[in-house]
């Protein structure tokens, strides 16, 4: 006996190792590596009735690696408390562990929702209900957004088609002579009027049609998901005319732009979407009344029509919180009255390649706080500078009337200049935050506070003495230099302040007259 079990010894363990593989199958699973691909990455539930459940909503869970996998969990993001429910692999539950997926197969995730619109509202503020599912945690953390409609608002978003791809807009082509694309959509013509019925929701960005009108009318609140915008394309137009309230201290049936994150925390954080791009060729483009904020870019206006009027008005209206650029010009026609830009990554107002821009009592200003920035508040070029060249366009003229251009550096105005076009600007009746360290600035031609033709009647660096300028409030105090400083000419073309106070008879510079703080 002890021989035969010296003799096959060795085949008794393989059979053994065999046998105890047989059992334990799951062994054969590795971790999942963070590599999972999904149908979707957003999930849009349709609006939701007071304790009436949603339909069932559905999407895939791909392992596409040729060896099989186990995620180590699966859960709702809010837990427990979340309004959803889930059915992963035909286990329903909220969160889920060591989720099996074999090598090149798939798995079906289905979600529902029932929600009380009142309490979510009531907890919230939100229009939205929104949660995610998370698969796997730390580096290998992937998601899956929920966003369930708790409001009667509108969504507006590109079409997604059966192969998985999602409704694109063109926007040129590289310089290889690929095209280069963005997720957007073109509006219908029942889209283009927005009313302050309902609020509305965009993912991507939402296309003017050449040749049509975006109008929103006042009170209109537009919210706009990461990466989303308005473009408007060539010969089409946008007109956002709000209006002002009764009560001074509130702009009742102003028109607001800014993203679809509502909670507080998110009140005031920049770059949350994208931007409202004017196109070249678009025309008789209008804001009044008008709040933009918490965008990459709030307004970008590219060229003009080529006529004899205003590619751009702005009146009213306000540019808060932009990541990089508030308003950014390339060879544009602006005429600007009561606008208001502040905190801003890069410039709160760029006059790129030229053009030609007419501001009056405008309050311009940068205290951005969130990173390093380089450049001013206010940047004037009739230049444009690539890897590949160097593109240059008249400045026909950029007047500014009774404005204050101040903020948290040391030079707030800056100039970027091309001999081989026209640069022609003025500041009148002005307070400028132009301070160098270094006096040779002020050699320049472009900073000759001197010259008439460039500066006249300018209070250079004093505080403006702004409210509260961090949190965007630019009103001035009673005490600021800039008292009774505006040109009355100037103030009788724009007679009411962007609060609607009248200021004929003692205008002050900037978009504000001023007010008695409570600690003066």
């Amino acid at each position: 006996m002890i021989e035969f079990i010296k003799k096959y010894f060795p085949f008794l363990i393989i059979i053994t190792i065999i046998s105890l593989s047989s059992c334990r199958e799951d062994f054969e699973f590795e971790l999942s590596s963070g590599d999972l691909e999904f149908s979707s990455d957003t999930l849009y539930l349709d609006t939701i009735f007071s304790n009436i459940g949603s339909s069932t909503y559905q999407f895939k869970v791909y392992n596409k690696s040729d060896e099989d996998i186990s995620i180590p969990s699966v859960s709702l993001s809010l837990g427990d408390l979340s309004k959803y429910r889930l059915n992963v692999d035909g286990i329903p539950g909220k969160s889920f562990d060591n989720v099996e997926i074999l090598a090149q197969d798939s798995i079906f995730v289905f979600v529902e929702v029932t929600a009380d619109i009142n309490e979510i509202a009531s907890q919230n503020s939100q229009f939205l209900y929104t949660d995610r599912i998370e698969f796997d945690s730390g580096s290998n953390l992937q998601s899956v957004e929920l966003v369930t409609l708790v409001q009667d608002a509108v969504f507006l978003f590109p079409e997604r088609f059966n192969d998985g791809t999602t409704e694109t807009l063109t926007l040129g082509q590289d310089d290889e002579g690929n095209d280069i694309l963005i997720e957007g959509f073109f509006l219908d013509d029942s889209e283009l009027v927005l009313t302050s019925e309902k609020p509305y929701v965009v993912y991507g960005y939402a296309a003017v049609p050449p040749g049509k009108t975006l109008e929103i009318q006042a009170g209109a609140r537009v919210h706009f998901h990461e990466d989303s915008g308005i473009i408007v394309a060539n010969t089409g137009s946008i007109q956002a005319n709000g209006q002002l309230s009764q009560d001074q201290d509130a702009l009742e049936g102003e028109i607001i732009f800014e993203g679809d994150r509502l909670e507080p925390a998110f009140a005031d954080v920049p770059g949350q979407w994208g931007a409202i791009w004017m196109t070249q060729g678009s025309t008789n483009n209008s804001f009044n009344h008008v709040t933009i904020k918490n965008a990459t870019v709030g307004m970008l206006m590219d060229s003009n029509d080529g006529t004899g009027n205003p590619t751009l008005t702005i009146k009213n209206t306000q540019i808060y919180n932009s990541a990089n650029v508030g308003l950014l010009a390339r060879t544009s026609f602006i005429d600007a009255e009561n606008l208001v830009v502040n905190n801003s990554g890069q410039v709160s107002v760029n006059l790129s390649l030229g053009g030609q821009y007419n501001f009056k009592h405008c309050t311009i200003a940068n205290f951005w706080q969130n990173s390093f920035r380089q450049f001013p508040a206010l940047l004037i070029e009739n230049q444009l500078e690539t890897q590949e060249q160097t593109f240059v366009a008249d400045l026909v003229e950029a007047r500014f009337s009774n404005c204050i251009i101040y903020g948290n550096e040391r030079v707030e105005v800056n100039f970027n200049r091309s001999d081989d076009a026209a640069f022609n600007f003025k500041f009148e009746n002005s307070l400028l935050r132009i301070n160098p360290f270094n006096n040779q600035l002020f050699d320049e031609p472009e900073f000759d506070i001197e010259d008439p033709t460039k500066y006249e009647n300018i209070i250079l660096n004093e505080d403006p003495i702004f409210l509260d300028a961090p949190l965007n409030r630019l009103i001035i105090g009673s005490e600021s230099p800039v008292v009774n400083f505006g040109n009355p000419s100037i103030a009788q073309e724009v007679p009411l302040d962007i609060l609607g106070i009248n200021r004929t008879l003692s205008p002050d510079a900037g978009a504000y007259q001023n007010i008695i703080f409570e600690d003066e």
